[in-house]
């Protein structure tokens, strides 16, 4: 089965998504559909967009492409209807956002200032967090091999939750924590035989990896009995993550059926009622027009009303609801910008061809449609289009044949090189799985705001690249 965190709709499919639907003319090719592109995101009359008030143009001019422009405002937006969706009176918060969708340091600074916690899942990530001041009490540390350092500079931190994916880091977790005079506050992720991917989910034999303890092999029931046999470990919580990309809710409530048993089980079997219940991230969002997620509301409304109907069937206390969305917040709020540099029609036979446009960025600053086969929306940025659309392939300037933007789009036939095309969509998973392959530096991140721009991580240079190679530069520690 390919792997499909929000590649093709179905999970057990491998083809290709269909070609979508050509445009009728011109203007219909230039329309920036709301649910797609970022909030402040229009053209001007000339047909030049704009993001955050400023001109593209004026970005690449700037900054140099390829380049993520960051949409700060909507980000804030998303961040303040996370919170407010899933609002709850007890201590701290219930909004955690999973950092390796994108993370620098105004990222954290922002979700903090907006009430969420952050959720990471290595030491670097952590560093980062705290660095950006981030309070460690509201910072969730998962992972499925949290080494003893990481643990160590974790506990040391005073970080508020683990999230225990295994009965070695359970065994190296308390013995840390004992060693230090501390009590750890853990939740226990739990496999429930859920996938969700999309619209669609998978409710049989999915314990078949890596993350967590198996609910039905009974793992999941000992980790939680050896866990409260531990002084210094203190059980707060489950842990569920049941897919990437959902668009309904259907998934979580089976996975919340089976959780809410072991919450029973835990109560009839130990005495204890736990106070808290992670149900992950893997929210969707608006790939391409036809997506249709979830509106956050809705979700959390969903939510709670299939928690609140599972605990009262068994008589517990509804506990607290956690989450972990990544993607949902970041993802819309970022465009990248290419520059075009060839322009390579190519006969098909049949009557049919395909113009092949290269820019100057690709696998590098997007991997996904390499790994997933995911699924973007481009336009042409820089000018208005004004001719009929050709069926086009964009794709990236690294000597791999797999190196795909976006695999299948309608642009204008006059598309030539030096004109900026913009890719909506790529705040998350883009800049956060970059890569220097063929040695070309990653992009910028640029924030706008009400026509103003701030750098927020400024793009690598060869040099920064060559600086690691000590058979160039030595420096003192070489050996």
């Amino acid at each position: 089965m390919r792997a499909h965190p929000a590649g093709p709709r179905h999970g057990d499919v491998s083809t290709s998504p269909a070609i979508p639907i050509a445009p009728i003319d011109a203007v219909q090719l230039g329309e920036l559909a709301a649910e797609v592109w970022p909030i402040t995101a229009q053209r001007s009359l000339k047909g030049v967009m704009h993001v955050g008030g400023v001109d593209v143009r004026d970005l690449a001019a700037e900054y140099q492409t390829p380049l993520f422009v960051w949409d700060l405002d909507y980000f804030r937006s998303r961040l303040a209807a996370f919170a407010t969706a899933f609002a709850d009176a007890g201590p701290g918060p219930t909004v955690f956002y999973a950092a390796k969708a994108f993370l620098a340091g105004l990222a954290v600074r922002e979700v903090s200032a907006a009430g969420l916690g952050i959720d990471v899942c290595t030491g670097g990530e952590l560093t980062l967090a705290l660095r950006a001041g981030a309070d460690p009490a509201n910072l969730m540390f998962h992972g499925n091999n949290k080494s003893a350092s990481e643990l160590t500079q974790a506990l040391d931190a005073g970080v508020g939750r683990f999230v225990i994916d295994s009965f070695e880091e359970l065994v190296r977790l308390a013995a840390l924590a004992e060693d230090r005079g501390v009590k750890a506050r853990v939740l226990i992720r739990v496999t429930v035989g859920v996938e969700a991917h999309t619209h669609e989910f998978i409710a049989t034999a999915h314990e078949d990896q890596k993350f967590g303890f198996s609910l039905a092999g009974g793992a999941a029931a000992e980790a939680v009995r050896r866990v409260l046999g531990l002084d210094s470990l203190e059980l707060v919580g489950l842990h569920s993550h049941i897919g990437s990309q959902i668009f309904d809710a259907d998934g979580f409530e089976v996975a919340a059926h089976r959780v809410v048993e072991l919450l029973a089980d835990v109560r009839d079997e130990h005495g204890v009622e736990l106070a808290e219940l992670d149900l992950g991230g893997g929210m969707g969002i608006a790939y391409v027009s036809d997506d249709d997620p979830l509106q956050i509301e809705d979700l959390a409304g969903r939510l709670r009303v299939i928690v609140e109907r599972e605990t009262a069937s068994r008589g517990l206390t509804v506990p607290r609801i956690l989450v972990e969305p990544g993607r949902a917040i970041v993802g819309p709020t970022m465009v990248t910008l290419y520059e075009v540099g060839t322009v390579k029609p190519i006969d098909l036979g049949g009557g049919h061809s395909r113009t092949y446009i290269s820019v100057d960025g690709g696998m590098s600053d997007n991997i996904r449609t390499a790994l997933y086969d995911a699924d973007y929306t481009v336009t042409l940025a820089s000018r208005a289009p004004t001719v009929p659309a050709t069926l086009a392939r964009v794709v990236g300037k690294h000597c791999e044949s797999g190196d795909i933007v976006v695999r299948d789009a309608w642009l204008p036939a006059d598309v030539v090189p030096s004109d900026l095309l913009a890719v909506a969509a790529t705040g998350a998973y883009c800049r956060a799985m970059a890569s220097t392959y063929n040695l070309v530096p990653r992009p910028a991140v640029v924030a706008v705001s009400a026509g103003t721009t701030r750098l927020v991580l400024r793009r690598e240079s060869v040099d920064d690249l060559l600086a690691l190679d000590v058979e160039l530069f030595p420096g003192p520690d070489a050996s």
